[in-house]
């Protein structure tokens, strides 16, 4: 996987990372795009994946239910079918809900792994630690719903960018949307001091491009500031940034 270059993503991911000196908490975000473009490694990680789910029924696998399953209504924002009768692969042309293909599991992996490289190694994750979201409205609402109730104005003052920002890179409506659900023993959201944390994939086929969507609260007792970050809102739909330490690749503590 390659990480994409994009001005206003960085912008974003500066933003993103807030002290809330109100609630001990500290806020750390990102949002990459990612090339699904394989490298060297990556393509040892999709032979072994293959070799290991061979035998796989028509090559998918099992995901987890979504949390927002009940929500969701039935007929998806991002697809053209019913919720229920969305199974299949969508290299093959169908739509994706409860299965996933090797392929499309390798890239949620590798891009894992490319955000959270050296510190984690995700190639042992399996399909059931990830869902299918078929509501992007639900995905906003909840992102929109964390962020603003631990960051109030100070998320609602680029709320309306990063979305933009994002459908710009991504083109939000043709996107699958997959979730990661954290293993709470061995990776970066199961830290101490880790009270809450989201992490999204917008995968857009025809671009062949994912955009990760991963932020985390902490308590700020719990870690080591590296630096003062502070950045500024001029009402012109700008974001201003200045005296920070940390560049959109936040490396895992």
């Amino acid at each position: 996987m390659k990480l994409l270059e994009n001005a206003k993503l960085e912008a974003i991911n500066s933003a993103l990372c807030m002290d809330l000196d109100n609630c001990n908490t500290y806020i750390e975000g990102r949002l990459e795009s990612y090339s699904c473009k394989m490298a060297g490694n990556d393509k040892r990680l999709f032979k072994t994946m293959n070799e290991e789910n061979r035998e796989a029924p028509g090559g998918l696998q099992a995901l987890s239910p979504s949390v927002a399953f009940g929500y969701a209504s039935s007929t998806s924002p991002i697809g053209t079918e019913p919720y229920t009768h969305a199974v299949g692969s969508h290299e093959e042309g169908g739509i994706l809900c409860d299965t996933i293909s090797t392929k499309t599991l390798f890239y949620l992996i590798s891009t894992l792994n490319a955000s959270f490289n050296p510190d984690y190694d995700f190639s042992a994750a399996k399909s059931a630690e990830f869902s299918r979201e078929t509501s992007l409205e639900w995905v906003v609402q909840n992102v929109n719903s964390a962020l603003m109730a631990a960051a109030g104005d100070k998320y609602g003052a680029f709320k309306q960018q990063l979305w933009s920002s994002l459908d710009d890179e991504i083109c939000l409506k043709d996107c699958y949307i997959y979730s990661y659900n954290p293993d709470m023993s061995s990776d970066p959201f199961s830290e101490e001091g880790c009270i809450w944390s989201f992490n999204y994939f917008f995968y857009n086929v025809k671009l062949k491009r994912i955009v990760f969507f991963s932020c985390r609260a902490k308590r700020k007792d719990t870690m080591e500031m590296d630096g003062d970050m502070d950045f500024s809102y001029d009402g012109n739909d700008d974001l201003m940034f200045a005296g920070s330490s940390q560049s959109g690749r936040k490396k895992a503590l």
